[in-house]
């Protein structure tokens, strides 16, 4: 390179402004553009913003977190009659609590003796078991706190989680 390339006149031209001032100016355009998107999404929900976000960079929401657990046993194979069992005391103590939300789990053992007798499915069994508990909770927890759920091959019962989802909507 030639000396003509570090010429002071290239690097100390009067047009430049000093470095603190573009510094500044790039600080107050950000400021108000932060104030300008505030402004505008004052009437719209925070919650449906956050869950927006969420699905447009494809991240899924976060599953209650799992507290506590029972389970409702003793179903005789290929029945979803329930046993006697303090289920109910157990769901009004969860529900207590309204950020909490009660997973009911229908399963079943996976014999062909444990089957639905009208279909043969062990699924359609399993969800009986879990609409058979579901109707006897939601005399202590509100139905849009339970979420319902099968496992065929997890065992003849139901299992009961109560699951930490935050502040309610």
């Amino acid at each position: 390179m030639t000396s003509a390339a570090f010429d002071d006149d290239v690097f100390n031209d009067g047009a430049r402004r000093p470095i603190w001032l573009v510094t500044l100016a790039d600080l107050m355009l950000l400021l108000v553009g932060f104030f300008v998107f505030l402004q505008a999404n004052q009437a719209l929900d925070g919650r449906a913003i956050a869950d927006g976000l969420r699905e447009g960079f494809g991240a899924a929401t976060a599953e209650p977190m799992a507290v506590d657990s029972g389970a409702i046993g003793g179903f005789a194979p290929g029945s979803a009659a329930l046993p006697a069992s303090d289920a109910l005391a157990w769901a009004r103590d969860a529900a207590r609590d309204p950020r909490t939300i009660v997973r009911v789990i229908g399963g079943t053992d996976g014999t062909p003796a444990d089957v639905d007798p009208a279909t043969g499915s062990a699924a359609i069994l399993a969800a009986d078991r879990a609409r058979a508990a579901a109707a006897l909770l939601i005399r202590a927890v509100p139905a849009d706190r339970l979420a319902i759920e099968t496992r065929p091959g997890a065992g003849r019962a139901v299992q009961l989680q109560i699951g930490f989802a935050g502040d309610p909507k």
